[in-house]
């Protein structure tokens, strides 16, 4: 069954992100003048409240996490049909969130159903599930080990705690990559081409541990960013919000077009091109406030990638300023820790980060994830997320 999974969620996500593909030359920032492209997204957002209303609410990873703990895995699959073109629209219209929350629920869902459908008990269908998450972030990260760290990692406040489901997960991930790689003819190379950085030295660890209380400083910063606007926006009616959220990231990006899009594009560029320390600044700050106002007014998508760019923005504004430090090794610290700071996930951040940029630099990185991990303890964006079920747990749940 998790070879199952693993085979169709790699042919799930090529096809979602040909998709995604498409849509973005239609509805991309780069097809229309800024102004035009207010009225685009203003207009995806008016769409997005109408597909919801007919279709329903699209699912979520943070519904499908605490399905797969009480569960095993989600019990239906109908919630797909909103999420797949919901999704599809909000980040092809150039959404400041990236595609990996709703690939990431595609592929663990089918993993439920296929558990299901196989007639598995509740312990197994969740191995079963984790896999099919696992292949659904290897396809974006193109990191298999890091992607399969990270779906274990990413039910838990603290920890690894399925560890039955570590090696099943390992191979849903390797089976969705080489399915992927295979059908889109995409080579192994790393995703981000960063520059070779310099042999690492002491300083380095040490720049590792202020990389961590940074990206701890960027987490709760947008997790109270998150919060904030929730209270703000209650009083507005639901079906208003998607068309707020795109006049909002349309006016954001008049201001900056580091606005839109999840910025996996945008590091690439970045990294070859000598960029102010304001502008670095300033992007930084856009996509961390565009990113908190898609994730509230029901754009979909998810905020692993935008996090990355935060991280990696205040890397390159920092360099020249680290004595004795590396800007890359310094980038790949911020990178994994701005992320850990919300997901809880120091191993697979900390993996998924290197391997993406190919850089073997593992010291650093996990020191910034680790130390990250232990200064954002007290605050969470991802409410269920939770320790596994223990034995009286369990009884509850049967008697439910």
């Amino acid at each position: 069954m998790v070879l199952a999974t693993g085979l169709v969620g790699g042919l799930v996500g090529a096809a979602y992100l040909a998709l995604l593909e498409g849509v973005e030359g239609v509805l991309g920032p780069e097809s229309w003048a800024p102004g035009a492209h207010v009225l685009v997204l203003v207009g995806v957002g008016g769409v997005v409240a109408l597909a919801t209303r007919l279709l329903g609410r699209p699912a979520d990873v943070e519904l499908l996490v605490d399905n797969i703990h009480v569960l095993g895995g989600t019990e239906e699959v109908r919630s797909l049909r909103s999420l797949i073109p919901v999704s599809l629209l909000c980040i092809g219209a150039g959404g400041a969130l990236g595609p990996e929350a709703p690939l990431v629920t595609t592929t663990g869902t089918i993993g439920s159903w296929v558990g299901r459908r196989s007639r598995l008990g509740r312990d197994d269908r969740r191995i079963v599930s984790i896999a099919g998450m696992a292949a659904g972030f290897t396809v974006l990260f193109g990191a298999p080990l890091g992607s399969a760290m990270f779906a274990l990692e990413i039910l838990h406040r603290r920890g690894l705690e399925y560890y039955e489901a570590i090696l099943p997960s390992v191979f849903g991930a390797l089976c969705g990559y080489g399915v992927y790689t295979a059908a889109t003819g995409m080579g192994l190379e790393p995703i981000f081409d960063f520059p070779t950085p310099a042999p690492m030295t002491v300083a380095d660890l040490g720049w590792g541990v202020v990389a961590g209380a940074g990206g701890a400083a960027v987490a709760v910063a947008f997790t109270y960013l998150c919060t904030g606007l929730r209270r703000l926006i209650r009083p507005l009616p639901g079906g208003l919000l998607p068309v707020i959220g795109g006049l909002a990231l349309g006016l954001l990006a008049l201001a900056s077009p580091f606005a839109l899009t999840n910025g996996e594009a945008q590091i690439t560029d970045l990294a070859t091109s000598s960029v102010a320390v304001a502008t670095l600044l300033g992007a930084a700050g856009v996509k961390l406030a565009a990113s908190a106002v898609s994730l509230i007014t029901g754009w979909k998508g998810g905020f692993i990638i935008p996090l990355f760019f935060v991280g990696f923005c205040l890397a390159r504004a920092a360099a020249g300023h680290t004595p004795g430090g590396d800007e890359w090794i310094l980038a790949a610290g911020l990178m994994a820790a701005c992320n850990v700071g919300v997901t809880k996930t120091p191993i697979g951040s900390t993996l998924v980060v290197t391997e993406m940029a190919g850089m073997g630099v593992l010291p650093p990185t996990l020191i910034a994830a680790v130390v990250s991990m232990a200064l954002t303890s007290s605050v969470g964006l991802i409410d269920t997320q939770r320790r596994r079920l223990s034995e009286s747990d369990d009884q509850e749940v049967g008697r439910g």
